[in-house]
């Protein structure tokens, strides 16, 4: 199974042991599914781990470690087809995403955008709990 995994879902991993975000980064680091990613995500990643809010509740050994996993045991898209159909401008690059690496589902926790949108060319747009059903059902 091919996965994006939102900004927001790998953050909220950091933040927080045993949710659902937490279950779906652990299970792609165990190797249960490919995770799919793009210089634009680690740049946002990192941006969003600097920020003053984040920064307290998440070590930055935490996020290197992210950002290097990302590097090395995902799959890069390195090019991304113009995307222009998310409520929110800065979500189109992961549709983007979904269409160049042919994603079966981008995970997020976006319910004012992304979720709205249910799918795009053929991913489905769905929650980490959601995810995480899939996945417990694929095994």
């Amino acid at each position: 199974m091919r996965i994006i995994l939102d900004t927001n879902i790998l953050i909220a991993a950091l933040m927080t042991r045993g949710t659902p975000p937490d279950r779906l980064y652990e299970s792609w680091r165990d190797g249960r599914f490919a995770l799919l990613t793009s210089e634009l995500q680690i740049e946002e990643l990192r941006r969003v781990t600097r920020r003053e809010g984040v920064r307290f509740r998440i070590n930055p050994a935490q996020a290197g470690r992210l950002v290097n996993d990302l590097r090395h045991m995902a799959t890069m898209l390195a090019r991304l087809p113009t995307v222009a159909v998310s409520p929110d401008p800065y979500d189109n690059f992961l549709l983007a995403m979904a269409e160049a690496g042919r994603a079966d589902l981008l995970v997020t926790g976006d319910k004012r955008g992304l979720l709205e949108l249910s799918s795009h060319a053929g991913t489905r747009i769905v929650t980490a709990r959601a995810a995480v059903d899939l996945l417990e059902r694929s095994t």
